[in-house]
Order: structure tokens, then C-alpha cells, then sequence
């Protein structure tokens, strides 16, 4: 007797609910994707125990004859594909034809469903894989899943589940991006007799952004708007025969895709510890693509500490014989057929609205909490402000006296009690996904502004109050007013107090300058009187083998001089004598094993970023009126103002409707 045979229907049913079916979020996902698939409007999801005991999923879509309802079941049916053509132009979320009876085969399932062609409608029951009834009853359109006891026979699956808050956490957040993809559709989740989400039909992304996050998360975003490019594609090899005809016809214009991104990401300070807050959307469909989130990043670099991460909302639509969506078994990763011409889009389009809209750090005092922020200030230079400060004697003055005009003499005055400048938490908001969402009601939404009782003082008049600086573009109108501890600048602006780390603000002056000059060729160069030896480790040595060209273009004058020995010729003009080494082996380690894998455009930044961190202002260093204006000015013709090259944030915003609510005036 022969060792192959075949599987049972139910056995097979089993191991691809495997891998279709992880936790209750993917039963979710596949239930939802159907609804939208339907034509759904209206979508309710129902939870308990995390959706271990039940899920519910109903919807006013088109619905399914009974006949079709039975055949759902099978392996591999579906409405969606005809022929294997159809697998190269995917335009639904659902194709497989394998999650219901992966599902079905390790839950208790009841289907109710009504087409509007039909009377009455279909109710099926099947458990673990096998029908238990099947009969008509009187439902109105559409389609009401009921999964209960997930994993109910498949004991080992339903262990490595997680807590009932974790799996209703991974529901939320599926649901409610879902929401986001879908702005004129109605989502419903529930878990008893909570309402966790529930959204009504909206015209654009922005409000129903407003809806789930509220208004201060979406002050924190930057939107993309509406950006499109076209990839021209090869014409088509023909015969020779035909070619001669189509030369003497009309020549023809080359075919093209259009590719459409839309949505929202944040401004470079709203910095998380992890992915978890990016998402991605190709035609409707949320994925998880690594070429996407290198894109991502990429747009990031030199505005974003490395092991920091953004939260964004991305849509991209393109052509459905542009993307293959049949590479995973629970179609969340996607493969591009043109994936270097998507990752430039993708990257060129979020970098250039960066610089277009220079989104400015705002806080206030309201926004000073305990809630624990990543600090990535550890791998970043230059990061010992605070030891510093702490271990110089008090300032004289915060900020830097006027001149005065006749000095008068004065009675002594006792000394003032001495104090440590400590940096502040960073003033990121972090966007809480867990919080209860935000239902638009009609109408403008709130001001927010509280009634107060006026005393003599009387109310600050609201026309005085300027509209908000929500951009860095103010930097070349705004006036110096001094130094808090030769280190940060302080000035006025139109609308209220800017705060403005002279180091890294001189840093990014410097990084974009040196960048200039490397991409022009004219980097400036000096010669050293006595060439420098620098000892390197193996790994070192093999890293500058890889660089050595880079580090030429960028002013190093550099070669090998015996094992292990290299001889330093002529470095940037900018570099002082002292600094030279440290840069060397601070380009050598940015880190070895990133090294290898970045690429030379990101090596080049970072060798120009340890370039300009090292010529910069440092701090506790005193400018002059002059030098503070030149500082600003020259900051304010940059690209990119709001970070340094190694993500730190330059400038911090103070609004004047900020300092009024402070002080109670309005």
C-alpha cells in the first residue's frame, strides 16, 4: 500500500484555518472584508471575551441566494475569479474562497443571509466542519455571521492565544482602520454593552480622522493631500512585419499607470517606540509591506531619530495588474511589480510635503506629563546638556540683560535661591489608540473655550489673539530676545514665544551646506601640515574599504599607510584639528552592521551629519545679538528647519493663545 493519500476535506479545512485563522482579529478581517466586498454601507461588529466566545458581524450588503450560501462552504469557492487571468487583477479585498470554511471547521458558525432577489432568506449552522441545519427564514437584506467558541476543537491553537484585553485590542485596532480606509461607510464595534467605536458616513478622510482620534491628534498630522505619478511602461516587442506597419502609421504614445497617494503622517517630534502606529493601505487592502515602510523611513532620515518611528496613514491606489496581492495566505503583504519606482514615490512624496509644510514642535503646559516617551537621545551626539549645566554654578541671568543707558547705584539684594535647568519631557503627543473614539455631531466642532467669570481685570480681546503658527516658516521674522544658559535662543514671533536649540539648529545649517557642496563638487577643503594616523580595528578597516570614495567627495583626504594604519592627508575646512579623529571613528561606527546594509545615500548623509554636529555652535557658548539673527535667518532658508540631521527637534512653539489660557485671560 502507498504512503500518499489524500486528506480529508476536514483535515484540509484545518490546516489552511491555520493560516488564515492566527486569532480573533483575522476571523474579523476576513468577515469584514466580505461586507466591503457585499457593498456594505453599514458594518456591526459584536465581541465578548475578546472574540473567544463570540463574534458577530453583520452587514447591509447585497447578501447571498441560498444556493450560493451552501456553496460558500466549500474549499475554494468564491465569487470573485473566473479564470487565472482574473489572479492578475485583483480589485477585491476577498478572493481565496477559503475563509469561511476555515473558519467554520474550528468554530460554531451560523450564516443568515438574504439577496434581494429572494423572499426569504437562507440560515445555516455548521460546527467544526459539519452541517447541522440548513432552512429558510424571513431576514431582511443583507449578512449576519455569528462565530462562537473559536478554536473550540483545536485546543492547542486556542493556548497560544493572548488576554481577552489583547485580542479585543487587536480587534480595535483592525476595525477602526478599516473605518479610516472607508470614510462614506458606517462602522459599529462593540464588546457588551460598550459602544468602542462607532462612526458615521463622513466626505472626507480628515473628518473621519477627526471622528476616531479627536482634534489634538489631528493637529499633530500633516497631510499628503491628493499626489499622483506617472510610471511610463516599455512598448510591447512586435514582429518585425509589424513593427514596419506601425512605423509608417501614426506614432503612438507610450503607455503609462498612474499611481495615487493619499492620507496623513506626523510631524517629526510625535516620535514612537514602534511600527505598531503606521499604517498602510493598498487599494483598500491594509498590509504589512517592508518596501513600503523602508519608504516610510527613508522620507524620515536626518528628521527622526533611528530608532524612533512616525505614525501614519497611507493610501495608495494604482492599477490592479500593478500589485500582486496573492503572495501571503492572509493577504497582508503585497508585491509590486515595480517596487523601486513605488518606494521613490512613496518616500519623494512625504519628504517633499515635509518641506513644503515645515510643521513646527509646539507645547504647553497642559502637555508636560509622566506618560513615558522613547529617549533616543542616548545614540544621538552631543547629548549631555543636562550634566553640563548641572555641574556649572547658576547663570546670572536667564536671558541676556539689555545695555543700560546710565547705571544707578543700587542696595545689595539678597541672592536669589540657585536652580538646575532640566530638559523638559518631550512635548510629542503620543496618539492613543485605546481611547473611546470621537463621534462628529453636525456643526463645527467644539472651541473648547471655558466660561469664566470676569474680574477688573477684564478679557484679553479675542481679535488681538493671532491665528496659530502651525508652520516653521515665521523663523526669519522672529526677534532674538536673549539666551537661557548660552545654549538656547529666545525669541518673539507674531504669534507668541519660540524656543531654539542654537546647537542643532546651526547643525542642520551646517548638514544641508556640506550637502550642497558634495552633490556641486566644490567641498572645501584643508591641508593638514602633518598628515594624521588613525589606527583601525579588522572591522573598521573593511567598513572604510566600502567608504573610502565617499569619504573622498566629502573633503577627507585619506589612504592606507601600512596594517591596519590610515594616513589623514586634508579634511572639510569646517573640521577643527581636534575634531578630525573623533569624526573619523564616529563615521567608521555609526554602526557597523548598519553600515554594511545602508545604502551609499544614506552613508553619505550620515558622514555629512557627524560633519556638521562636529563644526556647530556648541553649547554654553554666548551670541551676540548679530550671531542670534544670522542664527535664525539662516535657519529659516533651510529645507528642512524643524529637525536636526539626527532627528532632534530645533525649534519649540509657545502660542500666544497658549501664554493667555495659562494665565487665565481667556
Amino acid at each position: 500500500m502507498g504512503r500518499i493519500r489524500i486528506l480529508p476535506d476536514q483535515v484540509a479545512n484545518k490546516i489552511a484555518a491555520g493560516e488564515v485563522v492566527e486569532r480573533p482579529a483575522s476571523v474579523v478581517k476576513e468577515l469584514l472584508e466580505n461586507s466591503l466586498d457585499a457593498g456594505a454601507t453599514e458594518v456591526r461588529v459584536e465581541v465578548e471575551s475578546g472574540g473567544r466566545r463570540l463574534i458577530r458581524i453583520g452587514d447591509d450588503g447585497c447578501g447571498m441566494l441560498r444556493d450560493d450560501a451552501l456553496l460558500a462552504f466549500e474549499r475554494h469557492a468564491t465569487s470573485k475569479l473566473r479564470d487565472v487571468k482574473d489572479l492578475l487583477s485583483i480589485s477585491t479585498l476577498g478572493f481565496r474562497g477559503e475563509a469561511l470554511p476555515s473558519i467554520a471547521s474550528v468554530s460554531r458558525l451560523l450564516l443568515e443571509t438574504r439577496s434581494a432577489e429572494e423572499t426569504t432568506g437562507a440560515r445555516i449552522e455548521i460546527a467544526g466542519g459539519k452541517m447541522l441545519r440548513c432552512e429558510e427564514a424571513a431576514l431582511g437584506r443583507g449578512t449576519i455571521i455569528t462565530v462562537r467558541d473559536l478554536f473550540y476543537n483545536v485546543p492547542a491553537r486556542k493556548k497560544f492565544l493572548r488576554t481577552e484585553p489583547t485580542e479585543l485590542a487587536h480587534i480595535a485596532s483592525l476595525v477602526t482602520h478599516y473605518s479610516l480606509a472607508h470614510p462614506a461607510k458606517t462602522f459599529r464595534l462593540a464588546t457588551g454593552a460598550t459602544e468602542l467605536l462607532g462612526v458615521t458616513p463622513v466626505a472626507t478622510l480628515e473628518e473621519r480622522v477627526y471622528q476616531v482620534f479627536g482634534s489634538r491628534a489631528l493637529d499633530d498630522l500633516v497631510e499628503i493631500g491628493e499626489r499622483e505619478k506617472e510610471l511610463l511602461l516599455p512598448a510591447p516587442s512586435v514582429p518585425p512585419s509589424q513593427a514596419i506597419a506601425e512605423y509608417r502609421a501614426e506614432p503612438e504614445e507610450p503607455p503609462s499607470r498612474t499611481f495615487r497617494l493619499t492620507g496623513f503622517f506626523s510631524r517629526p517630534q510625535v516620535q514612537k517606540g514602534n511600527r505598531n502606529s503606521i499604517f498602510i493601505f493598498v487599494n483598500g487592502r491594509l498590509i504589512r509591506d517592508r518596501l513600503l515602510l523602508h519608504a516610510l523611513s527613508s522620507a524620515y532620515h536626518n528628521l527622526m531619530p533611528a530608532s524612533a518611528y512616525p505614525f501614519a496613514l497611507l493610501f495608495l491606489e494604482c492599477a490592479p495588474e500593478e500589485v500582486d496581492v496573492n503572495v501571503h495566505p492572509s493577504k497582508t503583504e503585497v508585491r509590486f511589480r515595480h517596487g523601486s519606482f513605488v518606494h521613490d514615490f512613496v518616500r519623494d512624496t512625504i519628504r517633499e510635503r515635509l518641506i513644503e509644510s515645515r510643521p513646527a514642535p509646539t507645547f504647553s503646559v497642559g502637555q508636560v506629563s509622566d506618560v513615558p516617551v522613547p529617549q533616543p537621545a542616548a545614540a544621538l551626539p552631543y547629548s549631555e546638556f543636562t550634566q553640563m549645566i548641572e555641574n556649572q554654578p547658576p547663570a546670572e541671568s536667564l536671558v541676556a540683560p539689555a545695555p543700560q543707558a546710565l547705571e544707578a547705584p543700587q542696595r545689595p539684594e539678597p541672592p536669589l535661591p540657585e536652580f538646575h535647568l532640566r530638559p523638559a519631557p518631550s512635548p510629542a503627543t503620543r496618539l492613543d489608540f485605546s481611547a473611546p473614539p470621537l463621534e462628529v455631531a453636525p456643526g463645527p466642532p467644539p472651541s473648547g473655550k471655558l466660561s469664566r467669570n470676569l474680574d477688573a481685570h477684564g478679557e484679553f480681546p479675542p481679535e488681538a489673539v493671532p491665528p496659530p503658527e502651525m508652520s516653521l516658516s515665521v523663523l526669519s521674522d522672529l526677534r532674538p530676545l536673549g539666551q537661557i544658559h548660552d545654549s538656547f535662543i529666545i525669541a518673539a514671533g507674531r504669534d507668541g514665544l519660540w524656543i531654539i536649540d542654537q546647537h542643532v539648529a546651526h547643525e542642520r545649517i551646517l548638514f544641508e551646506q556640506v550637502m550642497k557642496q558634495r552633490a556641486a563638487g566644490r567641498v572645501e577643503m584643508q591641508r593638514l601640515l602633518m598628515p594624521m594616523i588613525v589606527q583601525l580595528t579588522p572591522e573598521q578597516q573593511i567598513d572604510y574599504a566600502r567608504i573610502a570614495d565617499e569619504l573622498h567627495a566629502s573633503g577627507f583626504e585619506t589612504e592606507p599607510f601600512g596594517n591596519r594604519t590610515l594616513a589623514v592627508k586634508a579634511a572639510p575646512a569646517a573640521v577643527s584639528g581636534p575634531d578630525l579623529e573623533k569624526i573619523l571613528f564616529e563615521i567608521l561606527e555609526i554602526a557597523e552592521t548598519e553600515l554594511r546594509n545602508a545604502s551609499l545615500d544614506d552613508v553619505r548623509r550620515s558622514i555629512c551629519a557627524s560633519i556638521a554636529c562636529r563644526a556647530a555652535i556648541k553649547i554654553n557658548a554666548r551670541l551676540d545679538g548679530a550671531k542670534m539673527e544670522w542664527l535664525l535667518r539662516a535657519l529659516a532658508a533651510t529645507d528642512c528647519p524643524m529637525s536636526c540631521p539626527h532627528g532632534r527637534p530645533i525649534a519649540l512653539h509657545y502660542s500666544t493663545r497658549e501664554i493667555l489660557k495659562a494665565f487665565h485671560r481667556i
